[in-house]
């Protein structure tokens, strides 16, 4: 599905994140890949590198930085010449951004997680439309909830994920000449690093367990990979501006359909009927 494709993956920090099955399967379908890392988690992100099914470079890049994406574009069109698509996987608020009372986060708080988690996507945008090819390339980043409800914890990043969804479609609308597309993968909750910085996170596993009509197993982030890797493929070529949620099904409920521990129902056998 990716083959011949040169893809840029950000936010692996180790190999229980999303970023790191999304680079896994792009290898694994013909994909050659670059990871990205921030300085303090570089030695993190090397290891886990190397655990993938070819190791892979990692790159320096603070995501609120212009100047270190100017550094990461001259870097990869010196390596390949041209860029076929990048995973936005950066995310960051701190913690009185996170949960509590929602108007006792402080200012910079705030601005540290929208800096972080939505107008870094604008700058990694700038990237893939200098370096994308005539044919065309993907920017997909990574979401939660893009329809921006409030959650009972999330609180300046739920705001933050809501300006992604907006930065999005902007960039679609003024990369779409360049044939770049830009569109958002959904994610339900999954155990990640990030997850484990959200206070009270298992409120929102709860949820899932018990609204999700096809069931969510926050342990396993291949489906949203495998999504991840649709989108940057030719597969997706007239898709853009597109929030792809990959939760089950949970976004389309609008209450819970089991209690808390019930299994979810096998759907019945369909017998195909004689003509």
């Amino acid at each position: 599905m990716l083959h011949g494709k040169r893809l840029l993956i950000t936010g692996v920090v180790n190999t229980e994140s999303i970023a790191f099955a999304a680079a896994e399967r792009a290898q694994l379908a013909g994909a050659e890949i670059v990871l990205t890392s921030f300085d303090r988690d570089m030695e993190k992100t090397r290891e886990a590198a190397r655990m993938l099914p070819r190791a892979a470079d990692v790159l320096e890049l603070d995501a609120t930085r212009p100047d270190h994406h100017d550094r990461l574009a001259g870097e990869l069109r010196e390596r390949w010449g041209r860029l076929d698509g990048a995973l936005h996987a950066v995310a960051f608020a701190p913690r009185d951004a996170l949960a509590g009372d929602f108007t006792a986060a402080r200012p910079e708080s705030a601005g540290t997680a929208f800096q972080t988690s939505a107008v870094s996507l604008s700058h990694l945008a700038r990237v893939v439309g200098d370096l994308a090819p005539p044919e065309g390339a993907g920017l997909v980043a990574l979401d939660f909830d893009a329809g921006g409800r409030a959650w009972p914890v999330y609180n300046w990043m739920g705001v933050a994920k809501a300006a992604l969804q907006a930065v999005a479609k902007y960039l679609a609308r003024d990369l779409g000449p360049r044939g770049v597309r830009v569109n958002l993968v959904a994610a339900g909750p999954l155990h990640t690093r990030a997850a484990g910085g959200i206070p009270d996170f298992q409120r929102l596993l709860d949820a899932f367990e018990t609204t999700a009509p096809l069931g969510w197993d926050p342990g396993d982030p291949g489906p949203v990979a495998d999504a991840v890797c649709f989108l940057l493929s030719d597969g997706a070529r007239a898709i853009s501006g597109e929030v792809l949620h990959v939760d089950g099904g949970f976004h389309a409920m609008a209450a819970p359909l089991r209690e808390p521990g019930e299994a979810v129902r096998e759907q019945p056998a369909v017998h195909e009927q004689q003509v």
